[in-house]
């Protein structure tokens, strides 16, 4: 985690966020010597995406991951010979490359960006949009002979945000594990129930209110006691949630769908519904269901980034 001053606050940055190299570009000084480097093209098989980027100064990485160290140090020299010429260089590194004297070890060849002065506004820009849960495009400044096929913008979309709705030991999991793997996490139980009422507390038979959903964010409920689930999977139907599941045995679910088709929820509606959750079949211990769920979850959010 690093801080950086932006508009006299102190603002920390996730070093591994997807949108960590952007954000430290948007939050530095344009005086700061801040070089951001953009994963273009990849030939064969890397541990990073297409558009995976991060920031360098010139003495060190500040933020984002492109491989294991050895890639982000090579580009630290490069972001000083690129401030030294006054322009932005496309790089070639690994398979295919004139550098003969660093290969990468997976035998892969990709393509760098290295822009030695990033638009700060432009960064900030997207920023804000990611910060209003909107998606977002930053232009790169690929030199005029680079390949057609190349990206010119690189797309941001907001991170993801879960919402869960339930009680005991298994949404505290969740919760737990969801955070601590920079998910923006937030619980729902109910009002003067045991274990906690997570961040806000629900009343039977209510939908939850003040509470918006759009496309990068996924609900999930965790009840013992099904009569809590009505009113909450009415309310998230009507939005635009990308995951809505439901824990429950067979039983539950089937009786859960009567009831929502009887209050008028159609067939295509109800096919949103995810029950039984998770990648793990049957799974009891809290722990494994949260790992289970939240796995099922993150795959069904990478499938929405990559579309």
């Amino acid at each position: 985690m690093r801080t950086s001053a932006k508009k006299g606050r102190a603002v920390e940055m996730d070093a591994f966020s997807d949108s960590a190299a952007l954000r430290a570009c948007a939050a530095s000084d344009s005086a700061e010597p801040i070089a951001l480097c953009t994963v273009v093209g990849i030939e064969g098989a890397f541990s990073r995406r297409v558009g995976a980027q991060l920031a360098v100064s010139p003495e060190a990485p500040i933020a984002g991951t492109l491989a294991d160290g050895c890639l982000e140090n090579q580009l630290v020299k490069e972001g000083r010979l690129a401030r030294e010429e006054g322009r932005p260089r496309l790089l070639r590194f690994g398979r295919g490359s004139p550098v003969i004297d660093f290969r990468l070890p997976c035998g892969a060849g990709i393509d760098v960006l290295v822009d030695p002065a990033p638009d700060r506004a432009a960064c900030r820009r997207v920023v804000d949009a990611l910060e209003a849960r909107e998606s977002a495009s930053l232009d790169l400044p690929l030199p005029a002979d680079a390949a057609p096929g190349l990206p010119r913008a690189r797309a941001f979309a907001p991170g993801l945000r879960l919402l869960v709705f339930g009680e005991g030991p298994e949404m505290a999991c969740v919760a737990r594990l969801g955070r601590a793997s920079g998910v923006a996490v937030e619980t729902f139980g109910k009002l003067g129930g045991d274990h906690g009422s997570g961040d806000a507390a629900l009343a039977l038979g209510r939908r939850p209110e003040g509470v918006a959903v759009d496309e990068w964010t996924a609900i999930l409920l965790l009840f013992h006691d099904h009569e809590w689930e009505q009113a909450i999977l009415r309310w998230a139907l009507d939005g635009r949630a990308f995951y809505i599941g439901a824990q429950g045995g067979r039983t539950a679910r089937e009786g859960r769908l009567v009831e929502l088709a009887a209050s008028g929820c159609s067939p295509e509606q109800l096919a949103r519904i995810r029950s039984p959750i998770g990648l793990i079949p049957s799974a009891r211990e809290p722990a494994i269901l949260a790992v289970s769920a939240l796995a099922e979850i993150m795959a069904e959010y990478e499938r929405l980034f990559a579309r």
